[in-house]
């Protein structure tokens, strides 16, 4: 995601549950743009001391700067907090549950800079926020596929339309697996080396099957059988027999695909009426489950078939 699309407006939208924000001035500036993923507290600023200052970042105010705020007289006071706010800076934070004075809030409304709420400590806050933006400034793309989470093993299905997508995530439902997204994959790239795979928030915990319409997975299939997001561990591709020019009956060669600049292991399982799909795709979770544990059973077999074609001393 490009870093001009985190707005204000978006962290709180998404994160304003968790980390227990409350709007409580200048809201006309919510579609302000936050430029870097972390955050800054303001002391040294509120002090008089701006060579270093990040107006970049969002900005964070706890019990230190407080109570400095209040050992100044009103006129010095007013002056820091316009200051502050004329420094462009995305949004204010008062953690601990701490009010805004109604000075500061008039600076703040003046300038648009929404000032949030949070009962959170200061600490935690920015523990949290931080990886809240990390998370919203990570780069991210979209796939076409479903993906289900099977034994820990984290598995896009995909495939042409009416290949069987849908026929084999309900066979992995009804195994007892849980489905992360229907139809359309939403990766981001989290600390720089693992992607991460969710569902739209609109479609969440609905899936679309032909011929019978939508269904509601976590009232038909229970609520362990939805999870928000998973790391991508494999990538299968539903293909038609014919269309497959050579079927791997090995698995020596490991295939990969490449999203947001990472190599995921790729397989492709040939479909053709009677095969089981959902059973084949279990099985292929769980090849790779074994892989990552260091075991290779294509690799195991050459070695043995290297070490039989050995002369006998």
């Amino acid at each position: 995601m490009n870093p001009s699309n985190v707005t204000v407006q978006r962290f709180f939208d998404e994160h304003s549950a968790k980390l227990g924000l409350r709007l409580l001035g200048g809201a006309t500036g919510l579609d302000r743009i936050i430029r870097e993923p972390t955050v800054n507290r303001p002391g040294l600023a509120l002090a008089g001391f701006r060579k270093y200052f990040a107006p970049r970042r969002v900005q964070v105010i706890g019990n230190v700067e407080t109570a400095y705020l209040k050992t100044l007289d009103p006129a010095l006071r007013r002056r820091r907090h316009d200051e502050l706010f004329r420094s462009r800076i995305p949004c204010v934070v008062l953690c601990r549950g701490l009010h805004p004075e109604k000075m500061m809030l008039q600076s703040a409304e003046a300038a648009s800079i929404p000032v949030f709420q949070t009962n959170l400590v200061t600490m935690k806050f920015i523990n949290q926020a931080t990886l809240a933006l990390e998370a919203l400034f990570a780069p991210r793309t979209q796939v076409h596929g479903s993906m289900v989470d099977i034994q820990g093993i984290g598995v896009i299905i995909q495939g042409e339309s009416g290949i069987g997508k849908s026929e084999a995530v309900l066979g992995l439902l009804e195994r007892g697996y849980s489905l992360v997204a229907d139809d359309i994959t939403l990766l981001h790239l989290l600390d720089g080396t693992t992607v991460i795979g969710s569902g739209k928030a609109i479609t969440r915990n609905l899936m679309e099957v032909r011929g019978i319409g939508i269904i509601d997975v976590a009232a038909m299939f229970g609520v362990a059988s939805i999870r928000s997001e998973k790391q991508v561990d494999l990538v299968v591709s539903l293909k038609n027999w014919d269309n497959v020019p050579e079927v791997d009956r090995l698995g020596l060669d490991e295939q990969h695909v490449e999203h947001l600049g990472t190599k995921i292991p790729h397989m492709v399982i040939p479909v053709r009426p009677g095969r089981d799909m959902a059973r084949l795709i279990e099985v292929a979770a769980f090849q790779t489950k074994l892989r990552l544990s260091g075991l290779n059973s294509a690799r195991e077999l050459s070695k043995r078939l290297t070490a039989a074609m050995q002369p006998k001393a």
